[in-house]
């Protein structure tokens, strides 16, 4: 028996190409793997080798808006792991509550915050000082200056006044605790801060360097970036040390919306949308249907209702502009003989005048020019509006029975003392005037003087009655020619007339 030999296959070797070409995939993905592991260390690296300063503005009075500005600047200093975040700030001061506000969010800030008092000409009054003396870092350009730090006292109508002694001296303290605990905390001149509290003193940028008040004085930003680079500050969580030399400088301004609000809060700002505001809400009310007047007057007194939310108002103040528009409302139907328009613009005066007080701090004062002028236009207005109503109270009545009363028509039989007479294209029973003529031919014109129900009183048309009468009708012949309306893409011929 034959035995079969067992098959068996042969696999040819790889070509030396082929083995290449299989093993590129091993350094490949240990290439990708290192580079991940090293992706970290070179962004650090990068990171390192250039810092990053976010540069925001204080400018302008010291309001909520403004708060949250600077709370998301910190926060997205914060979030990018910037060296620092520098505010320029510009500041008469503004609002005790957002400045307390403020100061909460630099001191809880994870990065280093510098106030830059600048450009020149820049100021650092009231709460702008206490912001300085809590930042971790504080400079002045040349030419400005700080201080002027004495709280105004909001009595219970919003009015700024000194209150009894008592309470005068307790905000005050309270005030003197909170500064000189911020310059204790950055080593600053406590005294001085507790002089610019009471006394309301105020320095320059030489002086207050000189008194220890703030940390350096700088011409502009780089140069500042460059002088506080290594500098070593207190942070909440321990210290940190400054890497400000050549960092780039990132900006964030305000946002639109953060813009609009900002500039909501200036006194003349919501001064003018509180009074244009109501003229717009008296112009719908008192000619319901216009619509325009009275949507943007009901925004705009919203508008002007949130702005002086922001600021230290007399609310009496608003009481009186609100009535003076109420006076103005009651004249177009009270006959006063303008008693009530008097009244109202002497409320308004009053009102605008009251709306901040003499006391508030600097920057929060209404235009004097503003308050005339709107009163001149209100005055305007008011004038415009009553000669409309008067020429409207003495206009001839056009329909009923005061418009029949002088009216020409024809006698169609003979008035022996009554007949049938046409007036107004149509036939009435009429009767003539007692002290008259007892008798009149048909066909005689004459002139309505009185309407008793259904029959007209009348006497017999002079010249002059006539001639008034063809007027009228060359007047409603012109009236009604310009009345036309066409009609599927024609006009409505006139008698006499062709189509064109």
């Amino acid at each position: 028996m034959m035995s079969v030999p067992a098959a068996h296959s042969t696999i040819p070797p790889l070509s030396r190409s082929a083995r290449i070409v299989r093993m590129l995939p091993i350094p490949a993905i240990l290439l990708s793997l290192l580079l991940l592991a090293l992706q970290p260390l070179l962004a650090g690296a990068q990171e390192t080798a250039q810092p990053e300063v976010m540069v925001a503005k204080i400018d302008g009075t010291i309001t909520p808006v403004m708060e949250r500005y600077v709370e998301r600047a910190i926060n997205r200093a914060e979030k990018e792991n910037a060296a620092a975040v520098v505010f320029e700030m510009d500041t008469p001061g503004g609002l005790s509550s957002a400045m307390d506000d403020i100061i909460d969010d630099i001191l809880r800030s994870e990065v280093p915050v510098v106030v830059y008092v600048a450009p020149r000409g820049a100021r650092a009054a009231s709460a702008g000082v206490y912001i300085t003396y809590a930042a971790h870092v504080a400079a002045m350009a040349p030419g400005t200056n700080i201080g002027s730090a004495s709280p105004i006292f909001m009595g219970d109508s919003g009015n700024g006044t000194d209150g009894n002694e008592t309470l005068r001296k307790k905000v005050t303290n309270d005030a003197v605790s909170q500064i000189v605990n911020l310059a204790h905390l950055r080593g600053r001149n406590a005294e001085w801060a507790e002089q610019a509290v009471r006394e309301a003193v105020n320095v320059t940028a030489d002086e207050a360097l000189q008194l220890n008040v703030i940390d350096l004085i700088a011409p502009d930003l780089p140069t500042l970036l460059e002088e506080i680079d290594a500098r070593t500050v207190q942070m909440e969580t321990g210290t940190a040390t400054l890497d400000t030399k050549g960092a780039t400088v990132r900006r964030l301004d305000m946002n639109v919306l953060e813009g609009f609000l900002q500039l909501l809060a200036d006194p003349t700002i919501a001064y003018l949308l509180l009074s244009f505001g109501l003229l717009g809400l008296y112009v719908e009310f008192s000619h319901p249907g216009v619509t325009v007047p009275g949507v943007v007057g009901g925004i705009s007194v919203l508008l002007g209702l949130f702005a002086l939310g922001t600021l230290p108002v007399n609310w009496a103040g608003v009481l009186l502009i609100g009535l003076a528009f109420v006076l103005f409302a009651l004249d177009l139907f009270v006959p006063s003989f303008g008693t009530l328009t008097i009244g109202g613009l002497v409320s308004f005066v009053l009102g605008s005048y009251l709306l901040i007080g003499a006391d508030a701090p600097p920057g929060y004062e209404v235009a004097r020019p503003v308050i005339w002028a709107v009163t001149a236009c209100l005055l305007a207005f008011s004038l415009f509006l009553g000669a409309a109503v008067l020429r409207a109270r003495l206009r001839p009545p056009v329909t009923g029975k005061q418009a029949m009363i002088g009216t020409v028509g024809t006698a169609r039989a003979a008035l022996n003392p009554t007949g049938m007479v046409f007036v107004d294209g149509e036939l009435w029973s009429a009767m003539l005037e007692p002290g008259g003529p007892a008798e009149l031919p048909a066909g005689s014109p004459v002139v309505v003087t009185r309407v008793d129900k259904l029959r007209l009183s009348v006497r017999p048309a002079t010249a002059a009655d006539l001639t008034r009468a063809e007027l009228a009708e060359r007047r409603r012949e012109v009236g009604d020619r310009r009345e036309v309306i066409p009609v599927g893409g024609s006009a409505l011929a006139e008698p006499g007339g062709s189509n064109r």
